[in-house]
């Protein structure tokens, strides 16, 4: 089971001491997640600062409330980053640039950030109207997708023009502690988490987040990619590294106690979902359009149907990969999937001739 320690969150411009020398904030999202988790560090002569938050609304008026009356006269000494996404990294060249500082970040995360970033709708090009074609979207799905590429650049300062490269498993020495980083995959390419094994505290991100599940999505530039597979052992692997006690500090919800339950709760999650999935697939070939709703009940509007259609994805793809699914290519040019799993579609047709139905949950 989960704990939760904290009561309260942090006021707008306030922070909140988990630790010895670590503090919680929090920034606004314009979003139904309407908030991310932010972390300051206290060195001997300044400040770390564990990712950003967006470059929107008051976010930037926030932050020089908290230096002005937060910091004890120290300067910010340098800004990391977990990954690239903007809510992370929407304000860190504004953050180097004002404080004169180096930016800290893995590189698969840097470079990633520095191409989508500087995206413009005119980069969307013909691998990904096919993508978005392949999925089963219709020409103004496509549409949609190609005006929204370049929507990053709204949210985020440009990223500093050089860094300093986090690799999993090197340390940093912050008030005379040892941070580990401690790398993840699947929700981006090179996730850092950060652990401190004398605090028994680690710095999560998006990583392991307490109650919603992190987005494992296959996009346009490598559509044949499987995220899943390597979001499913970064938390085999998270198991075997990292103690259960330790104190878990998101990029989203609060802080808790319970790291090893969340990690095979989430493991056990996407299982359900590749199970329902594959059995969608038994009866008939679908598309990932059409398997939307065996994933998501909620009805999805433009702003989301993206996202849910790279996870539906990144599942379809984990399945292919696996062999339990064929892909064929019908004559709109959509990919269809079906089950080829045998002793699975015996199951199912063993179930619906009982007239016990075909719930996947109970394959």
């Amino acid at each position: 089971m989960l704990r939760y320690p904290y009561d309260e969150v942090p006021a707008p411009g306030e922070l909140l001491q988990v630790a010895e020398g670590v503090y919680w904030l929090r920034m606004p999202l314009p979003m139904a997640l309407d908030h991310i988790n932010l972390y300051l560090l206290e060195d001997g002569d300044g400040w770390w600062i564990v990712d950003t938050g967006m470059a929107l609304g008051a976010t930037e008026e926030l932050w020089e409330q908290i230096f002005e009356h937060s910091l004890g006269g120290k300067p910010v000494k340098a800004v990391l980053a977990t990954h690239w996404h903007p809510d992370h990294t929407g304000l860190a060249g504004w953050l180097c640039d004002r404080w004169r500082v180096p930016f800290y970040m893995t590189r698969g995360e840097y470079l990633t950030g520095l191409v989508y970033t500087r995206a413009e709708p005119e980069h969307f090009g013909w691998t990904n109207e096919q993508h978005h074609l392949r999925m089963g979207r219709d020409p103004a799905g496509v549409a949609a997708a190609r005006e929204s590429m370049g929507g990053i650049r709204r949210i985020t300062r440009p990223l500093p023009t050089s860094y300093q490269r986090l690799e999993d498993g090197g340390r940093l020495t912050i008030n005379g502690r040892r941070w580990e980083v401690v790398v993840g995959e699947g929700h981006s390419p090179e996730h850092a988490c950060l652990y401190s094994e004398s605090l028994n505290v680690l710095i999560s991100g998006d990583q392991v987040i307490p109650r919603i599940t992190s987005n494992i999505s296959v996009s346009g530039s490598e559509p044949d990619g499987n995220p899943l597979k390597v979001w499913l052992a970064s938390l085999d692997r998270f198991l075997e590294v990292l103690p259960d006690d330790a104190l878990v500090l998101p990029a989203h919800n609060v802080p808790f106690y319970g790291l090893h339950h969340r990690l095979r709760y989430l493991t056990e999650h996407h299982e359900e979902h590749l199970i329902a999935l594959e059995a969608a697939c038994v009866e008939e070939a679908r598309s990932a359009v059409e398997l939307l709703p065996v994933l998501f009940t909620r009805e999805l509007d433009d702003q989301h149907v993206g996202l849910a259609l790279g996870e539906c994805l990144a599942h379809l793809n984990y399945l292919m990969h696996r062999g339990q699914l064929q892909r064929s290519v019908d004559a709109r040019g959509c990919y269809r999937y079906r089950s080829i799993d045998e002793t699975l579609t015996m199951r199912l047709r063993k179930r619906k001739h009982r007239g016990e139905g075909l719930s996947p949950m109970q394959v």
